[in-house]
């Protein structure tokens, strides 16, 4: 069942982003004392008393400036009214009613959408400092402290109230997480919208434009999906050290760490880069199943061996994830787009799949058979058996007599091994090799 969307709306620093990463207990928007911080809408999962919802955080609103970054603010936030099933309109409790927020109270009425107001930095709870609120015509106003997390009770009660459906929480499936990453201007956001089939992310020429890692809910072929958008990440020492750039940049790191795929978008036009392998060694340390997808395809003058020439070069480039899997596309055209999700649901497959224990032994088995261990001093390793304790990724146990006798470059012709014998590509393995010490201690 479809949850209840809740979106959170109103103009630039009135905390809107700190109270959505209360509700969903981690920092997924950009907080910062500064307006404007947010740009696109971002998702989360949150519940009250039984009640499984999304939430929404928006940019903050200037309905009157007319320039391109807040017409684009403003457009998002319209979709996210329009989509959502309530709005917390939030207002600044320590600066007092003002003339911007009468324009978003105005631009919430064009919605047949019901309100809750939430009169925000309130950490007193100095609920007369509410009164004048009640001059916008949207009912009772709410006094909250976002950043102490007081009077969430009573704003969320309200809430749910709204809700026209019950969904619980303890029947929310979990949705398969795809960060999409890269440099900036790789065309990250544009793949993200013609995935999306809308204008879901800000897209512009201008490098960085995408601040947040914005989570958009996805759903293909039946089964339901996270899409999130990540900031360019760029080298550091091309960002200051205080910089909301650098947020984002550790933000699309941390959305790495969170998804269940990565897609790596590389602009095609200028090739693989120092910058994209070390991103890609960083996906490969965290253990995630990938798709590499090179972007702007059209842009490059071809003929029968350009994308041959193109793989030799990510195989020279990419040595230690030589199970890469490689798309080329063209977020623009759409040329191959559908492919993507297909190649995302192979790769995730492929790490999650698990091997009996049985076939497992057999395939070491026969690869000891065709090349035994070496000896180290007069001494041979001896593999005892194996186990697959866990997927995503797949890690298998090797149980020897001395861990000490393994060599890195016979480990590597067992995960060879392995791969021959079990299609494992788009996703790296884990080798542990336990000895009879390690057993003793």
């Amino acid at each position: 069942m479809e949850k209840p969307l809740v979106a959170i709306i109103g103009r630039p620093n009135v905390g809107k982003s700190t109270f959505f990463n209360k509700m969903v207990g981690k920092r997924i928007s950009i907080v910062k004392d500064m307006p404007g911080v947010t740009r696109d809408r971002i998702y989360g999962d949150a519940e009250w008393c039984g009640h499984a919802f999304s939430i929404v955080d928006t940019g903050g609103l200037d309905v009157r400036n007319k320039d391109e970054f807040q017409l684009n603010i403003t457009r998002q936030a319209e979709i996210a009214v329009e989509l959502a099933d309530v709005v917390i309109f939030f207002v600044d409790g320590k600066e007092g009613l003002v003339a911007s927020d009468y324009d978003v109270a105005n631009f919430l009425r064009k919605y047949n959408v019901p309100v809750v107001l939430a009169v925000n930095k309130l950490d007193n709870n100095e609920v007369e400092k509410t009164y004048e609120f009640y001059a916008l015509g949207l009912g009772e106003p709410f006094a909250i402290s976002a950043e102490q997390m007081k009077g969430f009770g009573d704003l969320l009660d309200e809430v749910v109230k709204h809700f026209t459906k019950k969904v619980d929480p303890d029947t929310v499936q979990e949705k398969i997480k795809v960060a999409v990453v890269g440099k900036p201007n790789a065309g990250k956001s544009s793949l993200v919208n013609k995935l999306l089939g809308e204008n879901r992310v800000m897209v512009s020429d201008v490098a960085g434009t995408t601040r947040d890692a914005i989570d958009s809910p996805f759903r293909y072929q039946g089964r339901d999906y996270i899409l999130i958008d990540t900031a360019g990440i760029r080298r550091k020492r091309g960002i200051e050290a205080e910089s909301v750039e650098l947020y984002s940049v550790i933000r699309a790191f941390d959305a790495i760490r969170r998804a269940d795929v990565v897609v790596m978008m590389i602009d095609a036009s200028k090739g693989i880069s120092e910058q994209d392998v070390r991103i890609l060694g960083f996906i490969h340390e965290e253990g995630k199943p990938s798709v590499l997808v090179m972007n702007k395809w059209d842009l490059i003058e071809k003929d029968q061996s350009t994308m041959l020439q193109y793989n030799q070069i990510l195989d020279e480039e990419l040595k230690f994830m030589d199970y890469y899997k490689v798309l080329y596309v063209s977020a623009l055209t759409g040329q191959r787009i559908g492919k993507i999700m297909e190649t995302v649901d192979e790769v995730l497959a492929h790490s999650s799949y698990r091997i009996s224990t049985g076939t497992l032994n057999d395939i070491i088995h026969n690869a000891i058979l065709v090349n035994e261990p070496p000896s180290v001093n007069g001494r041979r390793l001896k593999i005892k058996y194996v186990t697959q304790p866990e997927t995503n990724p797949p890690t298998f146990i090797l149980f020897v007599n001395d861990s000490s006798l393994m060599h890195f470059s016979y480990l590597r012709y067992l995960e060879n091994s392995l791969r021959k014998a079990v299609d494992f590509s788009g996703t790296p393995i884990k080798i542990i090799v336990k000895g009879q010490e390690d057993k003793e201690k």
